[in-house]
């Protein structure tokens, strides 16, 4: 999901380089800590195992609809929320747009948070990353990446291949270091397996992984735009397979190493970024601030490109009509100025929130995740539609039929588990940030004098989105529940 791959010609991208840009444009903060993350949700060894098993399938499979959908609909040039809409009416894509926008946006929020925790590392001043000084600087960054991308900046060749030799340099270290110095202890993992009696039980350890495995493959989904510029049309899958299947390994292998340095209630009482406590508790205080240097250079550059794609999602989806026409509002450089201010200013709302209650980068990534998981859903149904009714695989072989049949499967039945398994109120908490879309829907609608609605079930689907929303609403007012 980040721009590699357009600054390279036309069919010039061969294998190798293929396999480097989905792996480089894929792994982003989630990697430095996801360890820590799982343990303080509660999972144990056996049950990060687990869900990295369920994730490996599901994701792969929900990767392979969004290359199925690429080669069967190459027209649907807009991704994710075109696949919604074609496949389910205006209503359902404009929500999948929303919330892939949300979800965009929602990741710098993150990113800053997690920038300014590792920028703590070497200056204290700022903290956790979410005290005042920290604010202040972050929303000095999103303006300024405001006015770099409004003077069209759309590129960002240089920044990054350095961003993406940044994070993944780091990462190699800790793991080849403890295995070669043999810091990992048998005795530690095997404690760390199964945990304390009395403590959550198994399926939940499980599904206490789910936000971290789903933010870390966020942009997974980059590999179909990627696709279009391979030497050959046989390295797209080869590339598709070894790049996921060299993620996970990376993420496993971070978690499982991990998880043989520290005890779970050791992991799970760290700051931000927990990988970098992990490797100072092995080798010194150059462990620790070489990750964090990673985490800082790797961000700065994830900033720019998640920026570039918040403020291009309902740009272009305004383009398509999905959206209001504010939204394809262009400025003499050619960039999107309506939707950029509109995106930025959500942000600021956002960081001002994160000074008064305190948030962290583990809220705002968990509610990103949230946000994507419909439109993920939507695109894996869509595929499952596709198949089901052989439109555009009509010349197919039995074994090219099977093996799309059983991704769409896969894909569809991952994304309910991600739903299933963020749990109740986090759904509700998601319905507080889809609502405010159906006025835009509106809006939108009545700017081209079109029947709002349409088919009925798209009046039912917004009157419960609403009602949802307001009963998020109560139940946080009433502390019930407190999201952030």
């Amino acid at each position: 999901m980040n721009n590699d791959s357009s600054n390279v010609g036309t069919k010039q991208l061969g294998l190798i380089r293929l396999t480097g840009i989905i792996i480089g444009s894929t792994i982003g903060g989630g990697v430095f800590s996801m360890a820590g993350d799982m343990a303080a949700g509660g999972a144990n060894t056996a049950a990060v195992l687990a869900g990295w098993a369920i994730c490996g399938v599901g994701m792969f499979g929900l990767m392979m609809c969004f290359f199925g959908l690429n080669k069967i609909k190459p027209e649907l040039t807009n991704g994710i929320y075109s696949y919604a809409r074609e496949g389910f009416g205006d209503f359902i894509g404009f929500n999948s747009a929303w919330g892939y926008w949300i979800s965009a946006l929602l990741c710098n929020v993150a990113y800053t948070t997690l920038l300014f925790a590792a920028i703590g590392y070497f200056f204290p001043i700022f903290e956790e990353g979410n005290n005042l000084l920290s604010i202040v600087c972050a929303s000095v960054v999103i303006w300024i990446l405001n006015f770099l991308v409004l003077r069209g900046v759309k590129e960002a060749s240089a920044i990054n291949i350095v961003t993406t030799i940044a994070k993944i340099i780091p990462i190699f270290v800790f793991i080849l270091t403890v295995i070669v110095i043999r810091a990992f202890d048998p005795a530690i993992f095997m404690s760390n397996f199964w945990g304390e009696a009395g403590g959550p039980s198994f399926l939940e350890q499980i599904k206490a992984t789910t936000g971290a495995t789903v933010w870390a493959f966020i942009g997974v989904e980059g590999a179909v735009v990627v696709s279009a510029r391979a030497k050959k049309s046989s390295d797209v899958g080869k590339a598709s397979l070894i790049g996921f299947l060299g993620l996970l390994a990376i993420y496993v292998l971070t978690c499982v190493l991990s998880m043989g340095i520290m005890t779970r209630a050791e992991l799970a009482e760290l700051g931000n970024p927990p990988m970098a406590a992990i490797f100072e508790s092995v080798v010194g205080p150059w462990g620790g601030a070489l990750i964090n240097l990673g985490v800082i250079l790797s961000l700065v550059g994830a900033l720019l490109g998640w920026t570039i794609i918040a403020a291009e999602t309902p740009f272009m989806a305004a383009k398509l009509g999905v959206f209001t026409e504010a939204f394809a509002k262009e400025n003499k450089h050619g960039s999107p100025s309506f939707s950029l201010f509109m995106t930025n200013g959500i942000i600021q709302l956002f960081l001002i929130v994160i000074f008064f209650q305190a948030s962290t980068y583990q809220v705002f990534y968990n509610l990103s995740a949230s946000m994507i998981m419909i439109p993920y859903l939507l695109s894996a149904l869509y595929y499952l539609k596709v198949v089901l009714k052989k439109d555009g695989l009509e010349n197919s072989t039995g074994s090219q039929m099977l093996a799309a049949r059983v991704f769409s499967v896969l894909g569809t039945i991952y994304g309910f588990w991600m739903l299933y398994s963020s749990g109740v109120m986090s759904l509700l908490v998601t319905s507080i940030l889809y609502a405010p879309g159906i006025l835009v829907y509106i809006k939108g609608k009545k700017e081209k004098n079109q029947e709002v609605f349409g088919h009925p079930i798209n009046l039912v689907i917004a009157i419960i989105l609403a009602a949802l929303a307001v009963l998020a609403i109560v139940l946080i007012a009433m502390g019930v529940y407190s999201p952030l």
